[in-house]
């Protein structure tokens, strides 16, 4: 159960404030854990605080009070900061930050250098991992020879270098087109699923984070909804109840629900087909979204 799994991240009264005049706080005393096996995502508006926390437990920015432990870590007496980024995280960026001037292999071979590795082990090593995302027949191609999906993959596979404890992805999905992110997506769970790996993404599309099987949602630096995915149905609802058509719902008042959509004119059984079929082209229309 989860409370036999040891933890990856906790976080203790952690609080980051930015601006020299009014206190802007970006995180807010946020207390939170991570277990090891987790796939997880974090979601909220923009400057909700999201983006921060990953920063945080990525060791990329220092809080201004509380704690962070990471694998066990206590963020704040790590000397050598770059050697736990190395060993114990990996990460996925909504641009994959490739090197253009290496190879797919040599991109992934960036991390282990400095390591106990030697140079064989450590082409190995990246022709394995490149083989794990699919791209064994890629191995020798630059950034610029690749699609967008497959700079991806080569991105997931050099997080993965050094076996780390926790993979943290930022929207790693962003700048893919569905059918694209669709595969990023199949791949992150894969390596969660087979190699126990932590991945923790953060994203604005609900539809990511109903692929993961917890979600964390944040505004103004707190952790304002944290829950587990237990059926698609569930996420539908909860994903209305927070719109502004699930409010007017919830409050019971159809007369604004009705002037939101455009038709305050109807009423009844007019109105309701008027809605059905307003739903029906909605749905339409989003299938050929991007």
């Amino acid at each position: 159960m989860t409370s036999e799994r040891s933890l990856v991240v906790e976080t203790h009264n952690l609080t980051k404030i930015y601006g020299n005049g009014a206190a802007v706080y970006a995180l807010d005393d946020l207390n939170l854990t991570i277990f090891a096996g987790e796939f997880l995502t974090v979601m909220g508006p923009s400057g909700s605080g999201k983006s921060t926390l990953l920063n945080m437990i990525g060791a990329l920015d220092k809080p201004t009070s509380g704690r962070i432990l990471v694998n066990g870590e206590d963020l704040a007496t790590i000397h050598d900061v770059d050697r736990f980024r190395a060993h114990t995280v990996g990460f996925v960026f909504q641009l994959h930050n490739l090197l253009p001037a290496l190879t797919a292999r040599e991109n992934v071979e960036v991390p282990m250098h400095g390591q106990a590795i030697g140079e064989r082990e450590m082409t190995e090593r990246a022709e394995h991992l490149l083989e794990i995302v699919g791209l064994p027949d890629r191995m020798r191609h630059l950034p610029s020879q690749l699609s967008g999906g497959q700079r991806q993959r080569v991105a997931v596979a050099r997080a993965l270098a050094n076996d780390p404890a926790i993979i943290l992805a930022d929207e790693p999905t962003g700048s893919l087109d569905t059918q694209s992110g669709g595969e990023i997506m199949d791949l992150l769970e894969t390596i969660n699923r087979d190699q126990g790996t932590t991945v923790l993404i953060v994203t604005h599309d609900p539809k990511v984070a109903r692929r993961t099987r917890r979600i964390l949602t944040m505004r103004d630096g707190k952790v304002v909804d944290d829950h587990y995915v237990e059926n698609l149905a569930k996420e539908d609802l909860r994903e209305l109840a927070r719109s502004r058509l699930g409010e007017l719902l919830l409050n019971g008042n159809q007369e604004k629900l009705l002037a939101e959509v455009g038709l305050d004119h109807m009423k009844g059984e007019a109105a309701v087909e008027a809605l059905r079929q307003l739903l029906n082209w909605t749905l339409s229309q989003g299938d050929g979204e991007q």
